[in-house]
């Protein structure tokens, strides 16, 4: 045997042993926890949030067991992965746990909406507990979940306008297909009577 070939196959070996070891490392140093993302909203320089007592930066991973709590002029929005996202006013405080298909919590301040989720998100408020769904508001002290705002008073009515410009438009179409119309890109030859 060439002692190239030898040092090439060293090589390979040497490299496979590396690789091996890098990624069980990695797939061993992971614990299984689901972890989540806070977002600050907010545009005054003051704005803070505290995660579990220390200020947060938008972009900071958490936990469940966390306890989230936003000052009087900023807000948080928090991505749970599958679990959901939740949204948390000013003045807010929210004990939050999570895993990949559920969000509970405890409410002791402000208001939580739910802006997307797997299941009902449980909450904890100071006159009980209640189950909110998507687009569904919990206040500290309310007894029932509330509908989250629309963006605007005409928002809705653009299904109304929709509806009636599709048929409008379905109309002209099957009106020009039982006339025969040919002005609407049909491609039949005609011939003329006359030569």
């Amino acid at each position: 045997m060439n002692s190239k070939h030898w040092i090439r196959y060293a090589l390979v070996m040497c490299l496979t042993v590396a690789i091996f070891a890098t990624y069980s490392m990695v797939a061993l140093a992971y614990d299984g926890k689901t972890t989540g993302e806070i977002l600050i909203t907010g545009n005054d320089e003051g704005s803070s949030v505290t995660v579990n007592g220390e200020v947060a930066k938008s972009g900071r991973t958490i936990f469940s067991s966390s306890t989230i709590a936003t000052s009087q002029t900023s807000g948080a929005v928090l991505n749970l992965g599958k679990a959901g996202r939740i949204e948390l006013t000013p003045n807010t405080t929210f004990s939050l746990s999570f895993d990949d298909s559920s969000i509970t919590g405890d409410l002791s301040a402000g208001s939580v909406t739910v802006l997307g989720a797997a299941h009902p998100v449980g909450v904890k408020t100071l006159s009980g507990e209640v189950k909110l769904g998507v687009g569904e508001t919990a206040t500290a002290n309310a007894t029932a979940p509330s509908k989250a705002p629309t963006a605007g008073a005409s928002s809705g009515n653009w299904g109304w306008w929709a509806l009636v410009v599709g048929g409008a438009i379905a109309v002209i179409v099957i009106t020009a297909a039982q006339n025969g119309d040919n002005r609407f890109g049909s491609t039949a030859t005609q011939i003329s009577p006359t030569l």
